[in-house]
């Protein structure tokens, strides 16, 4: 697996699987929609695979032998080589407990099998288009934080912070229009895009992991609940809670 000398447009999904007749079918269908695809039967070989070539997208399966896929997904968001690499989440767990305990996790979407190969191939491009966005401008800047938009990095007063990439998005359309409060549909639509089916429960768990990376020991809150309205970025005069 490691990268070739020549350039390959190609984006790049690593499957995690333990199926043989699903990893089948998705490698299918992933080749057919023009990505390259590598796979894994296991965590452990996951990890390994992922240490030899940073992939586009992880299609990660819930219930893997030995490493689960949740432990998978947190070593993935552990790593600075794939931190920032999309995890996408595919289970039989259809509760709602079980989905925010994955989104928690680290995981940017969660697919309940059985699923379609149309709804899987939809979800990956929305996923890798999010993950992917246009740069108008290479930095954003306000009230002491820093959003390197090239570079995928964020400090707050020189202090540097990890985010996921849907975190990531979520800060960067905060900054853009700081003070101003979104409804929870607004972020749904702007983040995570109107072609894709997300719960409104997505939102407070990606807000909930945004606060706890933006805000160390000491430092006031900087998000803003606004109750019955939604979230704000709050730079001038940050509020506890």
């Amino acid at each position: 697996m490691k990268a070739s000398s020549s350039v390959t447009t190609k984006p790049l999904v690593l499957v995690v699987e333990d199926e043989g007749p699903l990893v089948t079918m998705l490698r299918y269908n992933l080749e057919k929609a023009g990505y390259r695809v590598v796979a894994a039967v296991d965590g452990q070989e996951a990890l390994t695979l992922l240490a030899e070539e940073c992939p586009d997208l992880v299609l990660l399966d819930w219930m893997l032998p030995q490493t689960s896929g949740l432990e998978v997904c947190r070593q993935i968001r552990r790593r600075s080589e794939t931190r920032n690499v999309p995890v996408v989440m595919l289970t039989a767990r259809a509760e709602e407990a079980d989905r925010v305990r994955g989104l928690e996790t680290g995981a940017d979407d969660y697919i309940t099998k059985p699923f379609s190969p149309a709804e899987l191939i939809a979800r990956v491009r929305a996923v890798l288009r999010r993950a992917t966005p246009t740069l108008e401008d290479e930095t954003l800047s306000r009230g002491g934080l820093i959003m390197d938009l090239v570079r995928h990095r964020v400090t707050r007063a020189g202090r540097p912070i990890e985010l996921g990439p849907t975190e990531f998005r979520l800060l960067r359309h905060f900054l853009a229009k700081p003070e101003r409060v979104f409804a929870r549909e607004q972020l749904l639509d702007a983040v995570w895009g109107r072609d894709t089916y997300v719960e409104e429960r997505t939102v407070d768990v990606h807000i909930r992991r945004l606060r706890k990376a933006l805000n160390g020991p000491g430092e006031a809150d900087i998000i803003r609940t606004v109750r019955s309205a939604g979230y704000a970025l709050a730079l001038e005069e940050p509020v506890a809670g």
